[in-house]
């Protein structure tokens, strides 16, 4: 059983004055052609969308924190010219045929050091795709960074928009993105 409703009093009124200047304001335009907004659908997902295959990203161990030292400063913390650490990633794949494109992107933060200056910093960032021990596509990007309040971390995103990799037959492909200081050097 339902409880009624009076059609009077402060309740009533407020309900037909709120709707009567939400139709008003509706029907308000300068054009009368733009009474109705233009409605955008979502791109269609096909089902083959939804099934196929887009390979996991993670950061490779070792990979997601970097230092950088003042020249002849490496390993004494006074002379940190700022610290950097990937945090999450992501991926999403596009399909063509039989390839399959993939962007991925990672966040990210720098946190400065008692040597750090006000400036763009250049981080090393690789992002490597591979299938057991075949490498399928491997880049080494320039991550630049400004860093303009030194007494605070500043975030970033790492994005590589467009690799391309033959679809795989199997589900056996990963994604690695991580900094990469290249070689040790002696």
């Amino acid at each position: 059983m339902g409880v009624p409703l009076k059609t009077g009093g402060l309740f009533a009124g407020s309900l037909v004055m709120g709707l009567a200047l939400f139709a008003a304001g509706c029907q308000s335009s300068d054009n009368p052609t733009r009474n109705v907004p233009d409605v955008v659908k979502p791109p269609a997902v096909r089902e083959s969308e939804l099934r196929a295959y887009c390979p996991g990203v993670s950061l490779r161990e070792g990979t997601a924190y970097f230092s950088t030292y003042q020249k002849g400063g490496d390993g004494d913390a006074s002379k940190v010219i700022y610290q950097a650490s990937l945090t999450d990633t992501t991926r999403a794949c596009t399909y063509d045929g039989e390839n399959v494109t993939i962007k991925v992107a990672a966040a990210g933060k720098v946190v400065p050091g008692p040597a750090v200056r006000p400036g763009t910093i250049t981080m090393p960032i690789r992002v490597a795709v591979v299938r057991g021990s075949e490498v399928l596509y491997s880049k080494l990007h320039q991550q630049q960074v400004p860093v303009s309040n030194t007494n605070a971390a500043t975030q970033f995103m790492f994005t590589d928009p467009a690799i391309t990799i033959p679809m795989p037959p199997q589900r056996n492909v990963s994604i690695f993105v991580g900094f990469d200081e290249g070689p040790e050097k002696n």
